[in-house]
């Protein structure tokens, strides 16, 4: 009975395995909730950001900000959020494969791209591949803080301001539902007003105080600041989502293989005891 031995450990691994993505199914589950309310909860402020800074661009501002004029740079920039830890699914190839995809279409224009990678999968990934990274961000844990991620981001909104690059980009993953969840790769530098306000039949005018640079300065690093906590805060959301629908796969496809190697090794043990009972039937009618 060396096979079924064998058998029966199979079994017993596969079981502890289950056992494994079970409870992290479960806990998956339980962070899906917290970082989906926290991402509902931040999407109003950058929605509400979005429409003002939209609606400043179309106002023909008495001081235009960097942010909201092209640049002539030769480089572009792109900000990849993507998870610290594995065992979500596809959700990092899906928006790494879209960040791809956009690089080599701009390498083909003869444009090269400098990276901030946001989580240890898109730093691993773009080191492998010979990217560009300036700066990183790794071991957000389950919340994400805004200061963490200004330092990094900030890199590439100097090198913006200082005319080095020609766009900035924000990838990331947005969540749609449980069971969906989208890879953007959207523009985040220069401000385009007409993507965010809509078409508009007329433009607001505004008074400033103190004056219009320093409203305008800080109106624009917190549409930045709201925009990148946004594509985290929905990145974990999704992380949480995916690695959730993950785990009960492999739950599900780990009860699947020990119902079939149970199945297996009941025929095993069967042969076994069919076979000694013919040896001992033939030694019988042999004496």
């Amino acid at each position: 009975m060396a096979a079924g031995k064998e058998i029966r450990n199979k079994i017993k691994s596969v079981e502890n395995t289950k056992k494994i993505t079970k409870a992290m199914e479960m806990v998956a589950a339980s962070k899906m909730r917290k970082a989906q309310d926290r991402m509902r909860a931040a999407r109003p402020y950058a929605e509400k950001v979005r429409n003002i800074t939209a609606n400043l661009a179309l106002a023909n501002p008495e001081y235009v900000h960097p942010f909201m004029q092209q640049s002539a740079g030769k480089k572009v920039g792109f900000i990849v959020v993507s998870t610290d830890k594995g065992l979500c699914g596809g959700l990092n190839t899906n928006v790494l494969r879209a960040v791809t995809n956009k690089l080599r279409e701009l390498d083909g224009q003869g444009v090269k791209a400098d990276v901030v990678t946001i989580g240890n999968k898109a730093t691993g990934f773009f080191n492998r591949i010979g990217a560009n990274v300036v700066a990183q961000v790794v071991g957000m844990g389950d919340t994400p803080h805004l200061e963490k991620l200004i330092g990094p981001v900030k890199v590439l909104l100097d090198a913006y301001t200082a005319g080095e690059l020609s766009a900035v980009y924000l990838c990331f993953t947005r969540f749609i539902n449980t069971m969906k969840q989208e890879p953007l790769v959207e523009q985040l530098l220069p401000l385009k007003a007409t993507e965010f306000a809509g078409e508009k039949t007329h433009a607001w005018e505004y008074l400033y105080e103190p004056d219009a640079k320093v409203v305008i300065d800080d109106l624009m690093v917190r549409y930045v600041e709201a925009l990148v906590y946004q594509a985290v805060a929905e990145n974990m959301a999704s992380e949480q989502s995916a690695r959730m629908v993950a785990m009960k796969a492999a739950t599900d496809n780990a009860g699947n293989v020990i119902k079939e190697l149970k199945l297996v090794y009941n025929k095993t043990r069967q042969a076994a005891i069919t076979k000694e009972l013919s040896e001992i039937v033939a030694g019988a009618a042999a004496v």
